[in-house]
Formats: structure tokens, sequence, C-alpha cells
């Protein structure tokens, strides 16, 4: 993970992709709230991570911290996507190798640490964009 957000930060890149942008599917997060997204927001509360994160990365309420939030969000996200496609292949060598069963702890262990905060993060970004379009209205 180290060596992952060293490389995202030395990109120094904007992340601009139309791959960050909602899409059509995700319109007002329904989606993710079905698949628990609220449930692991929870855990990430009862667990203190959020408490963690919002004291080493305090929001204020300004645009340029809502816009750096919602960069930082881009960031998280193409980290653990990252680490998603890393392990998704050591998790499909385990399961040829030793058997799905093997492997099925690893799989879990992903979809947790790496693919529930890539949807957290594309679930709360358009929360952002709006926060940030009514701060740019005043």
């Amino acid at each position: 993970m180290l060596c992952v957000v060293a490389f995202i930060e030395a990109l120094k890149n904007q992340l601009k992709s139309s791959y960050y942008n909602q899409k059509g599917w995700e319109r007002n997060g329904k989606i993710y709230e079905q698949i628990g997204i609220n449930g692991f927001r929870k855990l990430l509360v009862w667990i203190g991570w959020e408490r963690l994160n919002k004291k080493s990365n305090p929001v204020e309420r300004n645009i340029k911290s809502l816009t750096d939030l919602h960069h930082q969000t881009k960031k998280s996200e193409l980290g653990h996507l990252i680490i998603l496609l890393i392990v998704l292949g050591f998790n499909i060598f385990v399961a040829l190798k030793f058997g799905i069963l093997q492997s099925l702890w690893l799989l879990l262990l992903n979809i947790l640490l790496n693919l529930y905060p890539i949807l957290l993060q594309r679930y709360n970004r358009p929360r952002i964009e709006r926060a940030i379009n009514l701060s740019k209205r005043r």
C-alpha cells in the first residue's frame, strides 16, 4: 500500500479521466446502498477509521477544502483499484495452485479492504461535487 501511495503522489496527475465521472447506473447512489455501503460506513466509524481520518485530514467548510477532498477521493480510489487488481492476480494464482477454497479468504479480504473503499469513494464523490457547486453559487 505504501508503494502505491508513493506512486500516486509521484504521478502529479490531476486525475481528470472520465472514469471518475458518475455513471448513469450510479445516480443517487441507490446501487451502493443496496449492496451495503452504509453498513460499511458504519463499520469504519465503529473501528475508529473515520475519527482517525478526520483527525489527520480535517475538512473545513470552504471550497478549497472541498476541492481537495474531491481530488483525494480520486487518489484513494485509484490506490485501492491498483491494489485490488494486484491482489486479484494473486487470488487467481492461489485458486489455480491450491484450490478455490484456499483462496476464498483472500477474495473476501480483497472485497472488504479494496472493493468497498472504491465503492465508498464513488458514492461520496457526487455528494462532494454537489457541496462544491452549492458553495460556488453563494
